[in-house]
C-alpha cells in the first residue's frame, strides 16, 4: 500500500528527523529503534536504511491537531538522559530523546521572530503515539528552552518537568572536563540572541550566564504552563525511586512499584546514561563532585561574582522554581 500524507501524521514509524533546506527528512523507525536510540539526532539508530524527503510546504497545510504531549525540559548535564531512559524502561509510552528537528527550529529562532509553520509541524509529528492512551514524552535540549514561550502558547496545559540544578552544582557539572567546556562555548555562542555576546567571558562566567538565562526561562514558562513542575536534579539522584514515581504521576505514565524497584536497582542506575558500557553510579558522581569543589573553587567564586549584580533576577526566578517543585 502506498504511503499517504496522512500516514506521516499518524504513525511514529515515520519519524521526522530533521530539515534540509525546504525538505522534511523522514527516517523509518519502530519501537525497538526508538528504545535503542539514546538520542534522536545524528546518533539515531533507525529501523531500516533509507530516508524520505518531503517538501515542508506540502506538510504544513491543514495539519491535524497534535495529541497532548509530555515534556522534559532541562539545563543539560543534569540527569535528563537518565530520567528519560528510566521512563522508557518503565512504561509503554514512546519517549523521544532530543529530537533534532525540534532543536533545528529552536536554533533558527531569534527573539521576536518565529518559524511558526515549522514549529507547528514538529509539534504535530512529535505528538504521534503507538498507544492512544499513553502520551508521548519528549526530552528536549538546551536551545529548546528558549522556545518555551511558543511551546507554552501551543499547549499551556502540557504536563512537563523542568529539570535543573543550582548554580554551584551546575558549575561542577559543566566545568568538569575539556569536552564539557567545549560544549559550553559552542552552545553559548549559538544562543547569542538570548545571552548576548559571551566571547569576552571566562568559562565560569559563561556557565553563570547560561544558568541565569535558563532559570529565568523556566520561571517564565512555569508561570504559563499549569501542568509544569520543577525538579532539582540532586533530588532525583538522591531519591530516584520516589522521584520517578512522582514524575510518572505528573506525566501520566502507568508503572508498577515492582518494575520501579527493579529499574532503580539495575544496570541503568549503575552505568553512564549516555554510554551504558561505562560503569557509573551516584556514589561515584558524589565523589567526583567533592573533588571538583576544590579544583574549581576559584572559578566558582568567579561565577558567583558575575551573578551578584543580577541577584534580584536570579533570586526571583529560583523562587518560582521552588514554589512549583515536583517533590518535597
Amino acid at each position: 500500500m502506498a504511503l499517504t500524507r496522512d500516514d506521516l501524521f499518524v504513525s511514529p514509524d515515520h519519524y521526522l528527523h530533521s530539515f534540509e533546506g525546504d525538505a522534511a527528512v523522514f527516517v523509518p523507525m519502530d519501537r525497538a529503534a526508538y528504545n535503542r536510540s539514546i538520542f534522536l539526532d545524528g546518533r539515531i539508530s533507525p529501523a531500516a536504511e533509507g530516508v524520505m524527503h518531503m517538501p515542508v510546504s506540502g506538510l504544513t497545510v491543514a495539519m491535524p491537531r497534535p495529541a497532548a504531549t509530555g515534556w522534559i525540559f532541562h539545563f543539560a548535564h543534569c540527569g535528563s538522559t537518565l530520567l528519560a531512559r528510566a521512563i522508557d524502561h518503565l512504561s509503554s509510552n514512546l519517549v523521544l530523546r532530543e529530537p533534532l528537528a525540534l532543536r533545528q527550529v529552536a536554533a533558527a529562532y531569534a527573539p521576536g521572530r518565529a518559524a511558526a509553520d515549522r514549529l507547528a509541524l514538529v509539534i504535530a509529528m512529535l505528538s504521534k503515539r503507538y498507544r492512544a492512551d499513553t502520551p508521548t514524552i519528549v526530552k528536549a535540549n538546551v536551545p529548546v528552552n528558549f522556545l518555551l514561550p511558543e511551546l507554552a502558547a501551543a499547549d499551556p496545559r502540557a504536563r512537563s518537568i523542568f529539570l535543573h540544578l543550582p548554580l554551584r552544582d551546575y558549575l561542577l557539572a559543566i566545568l568538569r572536563s575539556d569536552n564539557h567546556r567545549e560544549w559550553l562555548r559552542r552552545v553559548t555562542t549559538l544562543l547569542a540572541p538570548w545571552l548576548g555576546d559571551t566571547g569576552g567571558l571566562t568559562d565560569a562566567e559563561r556557565v553563570a550566564a547560561l544558568w541565569l538565562a535558563q532559570v529565568s526561562a523556566f520561571a517564565t514558562a512555569l508561570g504559563k504552563m499549569e501542568g509544569g513542575r520543577s525538579l532539582d536534579a540532586e533530588a532525583f539522584f538522591a531519591y530516584p525511586g520516589i522521584i520517578l514515581s512522582s514524575v510518572a504521576d505528573r506525566l501520566q505514565i502507568p508503572l508498577s512499584c515492582e518494575s520501579l524497584d527493579t529499574i532503580v536497582a539495575g544496570a541503568l542506575f549503575s552505568t553512564y546514561s549516555k554510554n551504558p558500557a561505562i560503569a557509573f553510579d551516584n556514589m561515584e558522581r558524589l565523589a567526583r563532585r567533592a573533588a571538583l569543589e576544590t579544583l574549581l573553587a576559584a572559578e566558582i567564586v568567579q561565577a558567583q561574582r558575575w551573578i551578584e549584580p543580577r541577584a534580584i533576577e536570579a533570586d526571583a526566578a529560583c523562587a518560582v522554581l521552588e514554589s512549583r517543585r515536583l517533590f518535597g
